[in-house]
């Protein structure tokens, strides 16, 4: 289908005082998804009002300041490196780890596979390098890959949703340079067997990155409220980096993720440095050049504010609420998990889908208020429930009941959708 042809939009040509423009952007957020509220069981997470206007607070406070060189803003290298070092803990980082600050999961997963090629191109002289991993990996490693000129290989996954190792190993030949797996991987939202995909990454020389942007705040967590979890983080032997998002279950602003490196070799493939210009040194640590303070300043503040305390508090209330929806839909009468949740995201799908279109279920629960991902193949939709859900959890079970019953009555379907837009 065509794109729409519209003509641009001009600059007033008066200015608009800073009021009007205010009432102007409220209007237009009218149907944006209320994530304050819960609605959102997908891309916004809420630790509740004293913590969301302390992170803004924080934004703002250095939203303006210029962290491509710290040595102008000290206080931006001090939060940076202290935010590096909480997150290190999450991950059980050793000593001799090392890391940076990013704007996102993508970047983090992006300069990995960037710090590898390089890595690899330099100490084998590899020209035309691979990464091996499962198709439930990221679509950012795609990203990467198509970025830098690294061929993406994905091997199968097990019939429980997890990496099928042997399958890996199959996939690496002299040209690899790195296994990835996930904790937990965000389709079904199960941990990969990360031991053993990190001990082929040592059979073979090669690094090994675990994506836990989704798990790496929660799982550490979960871990301290009891929940038997597989081996994850940088205690296996053989994981090379690790990327953690701070904006989602930290609880901080838009922009803020870690990309963690077992060693400072392997992080100094990352940076990018030239003097071949007429303005001096220039280095970068990642994908941005000019970047604002803002989202440093807000994980810093959010962090401290929170605390050990704080994160396991609002961890058992996003477990609460998982648990919950998990459990409904074990029972459902339509429905079902597609796997049973390591963490605090899962997806799930009709029973019998020639009877029932899930993407009606989404649509329908749109009408309510409620935003879920909906992903293919299988035909699903996928909730990442965090702490503001623990208060909503039921009267989402009861629409979400009331939208599988319609669906099924009208036989109506509903649009794929997709995670990410272009625009």
């Amino acid at each position: 289908m065509a794109s729409e042809q519209r003509s641009p939009t001009a600059l007033p040509a008066l200015g608009k005082s800073a009021q009007n423009v205010l009432n102007q952007m409220d209007a237009l957020r009218t149907e944006d998804v209320r994530w304050r509220e819960g609605r959102a069981f997908s891309l916004a997470y809420f630790a509740g009002s004293e913590v969301q206007t302390l992170a803004e607070d924080a934004y703002k406070r250095c939203a303006g300041d210029n962290a491509l060189n710290t040595a102008a803003f000290p206080s931006l290298r001090r939060m940076q490196s202290d935010v590096l070092d909480y997150a290190s803990i999450w991950l059980g980082a050793k000593e001799g780890s090392a890391g940076y600050f990013t704007s996102g999961g993508t970047e983090s997963i992006l300069m990995a596979l960037k710090a590898s090629r390089d890595q690899f191109a330099q100490d084998r002289g590899v020209s035309r390098p691979n990464v091996v991993m499962p198709t439930s990996a990221h679509a950012a490693f795609a990203k990467a890959g198509a970025y830098f000129g690294i061929e993406i290989r994905r091997t199968p996954v097990k019939s429980d949703w997890r990496a099928d190792v042997d399958a890996m190993g199959e996939a690496i030949d002299e040209n690899t340079i790195m296994v990835a797996c996930s904790a937990p991987h965000y389709p079904q939202g199960v941990i990969d067997d990360v031991p053993a995909v990190a001990a082929l990454a040592q059979r073979f020389g090669i690094n090994c990155h675990v994506d836990a942007c989704m798990g790496g705040v929660s799982l550490a967590y979960l871990e301290r409220l009891g929940r038997k979890l597989p081996a994850w983080n940088f205690s296996v032997p053989g994981v090379t980096s690790m990327s953690v998002d701070l904006h989602k279950f930290g609880y901080t602003s838009k922009g803020a993720s870690v990309i963690m490196y077992a060693d400072k070799r392997t992080r100094s493939f990352q940076g990018f440095i030239t003097d071949d210009w007429l303005g001096g040194m220039y280095a970068s640590s990642g994908m941005l050049g000019t970047k604002s303070g803002g989202p440093i300043a807000a994980a810093w503040a959010v962090m401290n504010h929170l605390g050990d305390n704080g994160y396991e508090a609002l961890t058992q209330r996003a477990l609460n609420a998982t648990t919950r929806l998990a459990q409904h839909l074990r029972q459902h009468p339509s429905l079902q998990l597609r796997a049973e949740p390591d963490a605090l995201l899962l997806s799930f799908g009709a029973k019998d889908p020639q009877q029932l279109n899930v993407f009606a279920i989404a649509d329908l629960l749109w009408t309510k208020g409620w935003y879920v991902d909906r992903q293919t193949p299988p035909d699903s939709l996928h909730c990442t429930v965090n702490a503001v859900h623990d208060q909503v959890i039921d009267l989402f079970l009861s629409d979400l009941d009331w939208a599988a019953e319609t669906a099924l009555q009208s036989g109506t379907t509903g649009d794929v959708g997709q995670y990410g837009t272009m625009q």
